[in-house]
C-alpha cells in the first residue's frame, strides 16, 4: 500500500512537473515583451476598472466560448499589462498564445501575402486558441494593412480568441484604418462576443514623477 501510494505520488509529480515544464514552453513560444501576473497589478492605482472582472477573464471562460476581449485607453493605463497576464495564465493552462503588436502582425501577414500563402498562413493562426493585439492606433494602417488586419480578426469570428489593445476609442478607429466601412466591419466582428474594458487616468509609468517640475540644470 504505501509503495503504492509513493509510485503513484512520484507520478503526480512528474505530470506537474511536465505541466510546468509545458507551460513555460509556450510562454517562451508567445514571445511576449515581458512578464506580467494578474496579481502583479495595481487596481488601486486603476480604479476604473473592478477587480472581480478581471479575475473572472482570468479563469479562460471566453478562450472556451472563443470570445474577444478589449482594452482601451490611454498610454500607460495597464491594457498590455492585462493582455501579457491573461496571455500568460491561457499558457500555463495549456493553450498555445501568439503576441504581437498591431505592426508586428501586419507585416508578418503582407510577408504571406508577398509569398503567396496568406490563406495558409491565416489557416495556422486560425489554430492558435488566442492571439493578442497590442497597440492598435499608435500608427495608422495604409489601406492593404487595413485590409490584411480586418481579415486576421474575420477569420477568427467565432472560431478563437482575441485580445485587442487601443489607445484609441472606436469612433478613432476610422481615422486610423483609413476607411470608415472596413473599420466598422471590423469592430462589428471584435466587439459581437467581447468583453470591453476601458481603462481611464494617468500614466502608471509616469505615477511618481512630477510633470509640473522643472528639469534640473547640471
Amino acid at each position: 500500500m504505501v509503495l503504492r501510494a509513493v509510485r503513484r505520488g512520484s507520478a503526480e509529480d512528474r505530470d506537474d512537473s511536465r505541466d510546468s515544464h509545458g507551460g513555460q514552453s509556450r510562454i517562451k513560444a508567445a514571445r511576449f515583451p515581458a512578464r506580467k501576473t494578474l496579481e502583479e497589478f495595481d487596481f488601486a492605482f486603476q480604479a476604473s476598472l473592478r477587480r472581480e472582472t478581471v479575475l473572472h477573464l482570468g479563469q479562460l471562460d471566453f478562450l472556451a466560448g472563443k470570445e474577444n476581449i478589449v482594452l482601451l485607453g490611454p498610454p500607460g493605463t495597464g491594457k498590455t499589462h492585462l493582455a501579457i497576464a491573461l496571455g500568460i495564465r491561457a499558457c500555463l493552462a495549456g493553450h498555445r498564445v501568439a503576441f504581437k503588436t498591431a505592426t508586428e502582425w501586419v507585416a508578418l501577414l503582407t510577408d504571406a501575402q508577398r509569398q503567396g500563402r496568406l490563406d495558409t498562413e491565416l489557416d495556422r493562426l486560425q489554430r492558435v486558441p488566442l492571439l493578442i493585439v497590442d497597440e492598435v492606433g499608435y500608427i495608422p494602417f495604409d489601406p492593404q494593412a487595413a485590409n490584411l488586419m480586418f481579415m486576421l480578426v474575420s477569420r477568427r469570428y467565432e472560431r478563437a480568441s482575441l485580445i485587442v489593445t487601443s489607445n484609441k476609442p472606436f469612433s478613432a478607429w476610422g481615422e486610423i484604418f483609413g476607411d470608415e466601412v472596413t473599420a466598422a466591419a471590423m469592430i462589428d466582428r471584435l466587439v459581437h462576443h467581447a468583453e470591453i474594458l476601458a481603462l481611464k487616468g494617468d500614466s502608471y509609468r509616469l505615477k511618481d514623477r512630477d510633470l509640473a517640475r522643472p528639469p534640473v540644470e547640471n
